[in-house]
């Protein structure tokens, strides 16, 4: 169990890093946190060569048995906290934890203070490691960073939770396969002559031909991929004109393009492009496209997956699992599965008494701080367990 002492410390912790959230790459404050504990702890933290994000050992790797990874994101969102009469809400304009990475964070911090306690001890079975990554909300995402700099050196499986406002506090959803979808940025420019609104047959009528794209494309493309793929295209801004008497010369549209199936995301550009250049030449627009790869689908591993559910159910019960659907949602977490097999929980936050019905990247978001509790709970049991591992 996590004694209460350490609890209260957590929650304290996770309170604080609400109150100043940074955004991807600018984690200073975050790192120098995690920093300063780890190191209080005995332990011997590695900042990360960018300079934000680290990572820190426990137990020494004996270069045979590889190391258990537990991974956090540190990052917080460009929007503004208008949770009212929160204590911890955040200091810093327009930017607040809306996704629950403070959460992640303190879950892998308490995880590997009550691990160096069991090292310690000589309890430990094999070396875990942290791993505090920046930037996840910033496509691609850090973990490709985390990647090129040797994170997964000597990692043999890797596990995450990610907190789930569907789900209440006390519980975590799990699935095999796929859990999250894949997740890129379209930008499109388009361009041609403008004039006056009385003189529309003059002109290429960019505002038309802007909402035609916005409108044409996504049923476009609904017709020329298969739907069981779930590739959805969604725009996100649309900006023309400045005048109501002019027809502007530009217009831009921005939007996220997700996908269920990994094949048929790494034939999307192709088919985007196609889509959009011929809605925008229909109504006499030249476009200019930039398409930028995000994060492909998360896919659990099976074992691994097993192994939550085993570490889960050890401590809060059966009953404490719950089947989970696939998400449309992106996670860079799918990167660090491109080179090792593991495992992303839906580590529950609701309190079920509560009928707010809160939601990711909203600025209102607020999480049970049990769950803290339960996420140190499930990777303390998964690195004894996976004593046997790979």
């Amino acid at each position: 169990m996590l004694p209460e002492a350490l609890f209260t410390e957590l929650v304290a912790f996770r309170r604080d890093l609400h109150m100043h959230p940074e955004l991807g790459n600018q984690e200073f404050r975050t790192t120098a946190a995690l920093k300063a504990r780890l190191e209080a702890a005995g332990l011997h933290p590695r900042v990360l060569p960018a300079g934000t994000g680290l990572i820190c050992d426990i137990g020494t790797w004996d270069g045979h048995r590889p190391m258990l990874a537990l991974r956090a994101d540190i990052d917080a969102l460009p929007i503004p906290d208008t949770k009212a009469d929160c204590p911890y809400r955040s200091t810093v304009p327009d930017r607040a934890h809306a996704c629950g990475h403070d959460v992640h964070t303190t879950v892998v911090l308490g995880a590997g203070l009550v691990l160096a306690d069991l090292h310690r001890q000589g309890l430990l079975p094999r070396p875990v490691r942290l791993l505090f990554q920046p930037a996840e909300e910033v496509l691609p995402g850090g973990a490709v960073d985390a990647v090129a700099a040797g994170v997964l050196d000597g990692v043999g499986r890797i596990i995450a939770v990610h907190c789930d406002p569907r789900v209440d506090a006390g519980r975590i959803g799990l699935r095999v396969g796929p859990i999250t979808s894949a997740c890129d940025r379209l930008e499109v420019t388009l361009d041609g002559p403008g004039g006056h609104t009385a003189r529309p047959h003059l002109t290429t009528d960019m505002v038309t031909a802007a909402a035609r794209v916005a409108t044409d494309v996504p049923a476009v493309l609904a017709r020329r991929i298969d739907a069981r793929s779930g590739l959805v295209l969604t725009w996100g801004r649309i900006e023309a004109g400045h005048a109501p008497n002019v027809i502007p010369q530009h217009a831009e549209l921005g939007g996220t393009v997700r996908c269920l199936d990994i094949d048929a995301w790494r034939g999307a550009p192709d088919q985007v492009y196609a889509a959009i250049d011929e809605v925008a030449t229909l109504h006499g627009a030249k476009s200019q496209i930039n398409y930028v790869r995000g994060v492909p689908p998360v896919v659990n591993d099976e074992v691994v997956t097993g192994l939550l559910r085993e570490s889960m159910e050890r401590r809060r019960g059966p009953y404490s699992v719950e089947d989970t659907e696939q998400s449309l949602g992106g996670e860079d977490f799918s990167w660090y599965l491109e080179h090792v097999p593991g495992a992303m929980a839906r580590l529950g936050v609701r309190n079920p008494s509560d009928t707010t019905h809160l939601d990711l990247h909203r600025g209102n978001f607020d999480v049970d701080e049990s769950a803290i509790k339960v996420g140190v709970e499930l990777f303390t049991a998964a690195a004894l367990i996976d004593a046997g591992g790979a």
